[in-house]
């Protein structure tokens, strides 16, 4: 009995040593989500107007924190979505927002009340306002596979009103290029001394194109969706470190096991960190992730990948993308 109550005790113990070496890895291991969607209602459990489970996004957050997320900018997708973000950034502590308008959306810019000068207007003012929490402008650029959304001449006349604002706040931005052709390289270098810099986040494009963009010193943002494919995992090999950024675009841009760099996936991380179970919504739990909804936890799986394809440990790589968005986005910051 002595014997067994001593091997108990010894167990103990080495778990608990396990587990103090795991968090004490995971302190070192910071992170920042560029790319978080946490305005859309399914982070409050609402599924086309349909509440299917409890608000979790006090559990999405602590899972993030779990996985080493110290900061994640939500994005700001027209102008009500921008207050939206500024709203849960100072809600919630490590939450910081983008204010801008994307492509997809300037075809509201005309129906807004007072007009498109106004809309404009009031982005600024958010920002200017907002200063400790707003630390982009965007999400903005241009977006040629969905223009039954927004046509071309709409999405090119607000994109360039969205140069004079980072202009006007003296604010880097938050890019989006979607098969366009070369017109958003093209827009980037006629507008480039209007502001500072920048990351064309999600990016699934080609390597000259990446190349160009580097060039005009912006920075490359990657995600699941940047990582589908063969070609995009050559793409994303030749992105030299200190220009990555990493995101999740969640709810979106989950690693499916469709998509080329599912192969490189681990089943746990090089500290222990492991994908939370995710279960369907309708039996959703409070310790478990929704199938199908991409979290900012799930930035370890792009940080694995990542780490797998330029040939260098899980940490190096978060210190030092870490390191290229707190000098872009958070300059001024205790993160």
């Amino acid at each position: 009995m002595a014997c067994k109550v001593v091997l108990e005790i010894i167990f103990a113990l080495l778990h608990f040593m396990n587990h103090l070496r795991t968090q004490l890895t995971r302190q070192g291991m910071k992170l920042i989500d560029i790319g978080a969607n946490l305005t859309d209602p399914v982070f409050r459990g609402l599924y086309r107007g349909k509440q299917s489970h409890p608000d979790d996004m006090q559990q999405i957050l602590d899972r993030a924190r779990a996985a080493g997320v110290v900061a994640m900018m939500v994005t700001g997708g027209n102008l009500h979505e921008s207050k939206e973000a500024i709203a849960l950034a100072r809600e919630f502590p490590g939450l910081y927002a983008t204010v801008g308008c994307h492509p997809t959306r300037t075809s509201e810019v005309d129906k807004h009340s007072a007009g498109a000068d106004a809309y404009f207007a009031e982005l600024q003012d958010l920002a200017e306002k907002n200063r400790d929490k707003v630390v982009a402008i965007g999400e903005c650029g241009l977006d040629y596979d969905r223009l039954h959304f927004s046509d071309k001449e709409p999405q090119h006349k607000y994109f360039a009103r969205q140069f004079a604002l980072a202009e006007a706040t003296k604010l880097p931005m938050f890019l989006h290029n979607r098969n366009t052709g070369g017109d958003f390289a093209k827009m980037i270098k006629e507008n480039r001394h209007r502001f500072s810099t920048g990351v064309v986040h999600s990016y699934t494009g080609p390597i000259d194109e990446a190349k160009e963009l580097l060039e005009m010193g912006l920075y490359i943002g990657l995600n699941g969706c940047s990582l589908k494919t063969e070609e995009n995992l050559e793409v994303a090999k030749q992105i030299p470190v200190d220009r990555l950024m990493i995101e999740t675009d969640c709810p979106y841009c989950e690693i499916r096991p469709t998509h080329a760099s599912h192969k490189l996936l681990k089943p746990e991380n090089s500290d222990g960190w492991k994908a939370p179970e995710a279960k369907k919504k309708e039996r959703w739990t409070p310790e478990c992730m929704v199938k199908s909804r991409n979290e900012p936890c799930m930035i370890r799986q792009v940080l694995q990948v990542l780490a797998s394809l330029h040939g260098i440990s899980e940490q190096d790589l978060a210190d030092q993308v870490f390191e290229n968005t707190r000098k872009v986005f958070f300059p001024d910051q205790d993160i």
